[in-house]
């Protein structure tokens, strides 16, 4: 007889989310940039999972981790544009958890054509308000 599988309490959901998080700042700050780090939380207003991330031309780049058994990509996209308002950063890139891969560096992660563009020139296109932003202005 198999056994119905066990549900995430919230309080074990918080504890993978924030042992995720800090996997990929660890990760991050060993091979990035050692200033890179878990951002703590701010509530409504909240900027991404991480700090200290930069493109390389000094912009800054919000980063929404996800450590969930459904994948919600529209959803999660929508949530790390929200954040990058809220900080003013150059893009906004989900990293999410490979279920049964424990290596940080082996983890998805998922952005827009437009981010990936803002990262790689280091100039935001604002299509909706059809403005340009360059990293320098930051």
């Amino acid at each position: 007889m198999t056994q119905p599988a066990r549900r995430r309490t919230r309080t074990s959901a918080k504890k993978a989310g924030t042992a995720f998080e800090t996997s990929i700042a660890r990760y991050l700050a060993e091979h990035v940039d050692d200033r890179i780090e878990r951002r703590a939380r701010t509530g409504r207003k909240d900027r991404g999972d991480l700090s200290g991330v930069r493109a390389p031309g000094g912009g800054r780049i919000v980063i929404e981790a996800k450590n969930t058994a459904r994948t919600d990509l529209a959803g999660w996209a929508a949530e790390a544009e929200n954040e990058r308002g809220n900080d003013d950063a150059l893009a906004g890139v989900v990293v999410h958890k490979r279920h049964g891969v424990g290596d940080p560096g082996q983890q998805w992660v998922t952005l827009t054509l437009a981010d990936l563009a803002a990262i790689l020139t280091g100039v935001r296109h604002d299509v909706a308000n059809c403005t340009t932003r360059n990293a320098d202005n930051e």
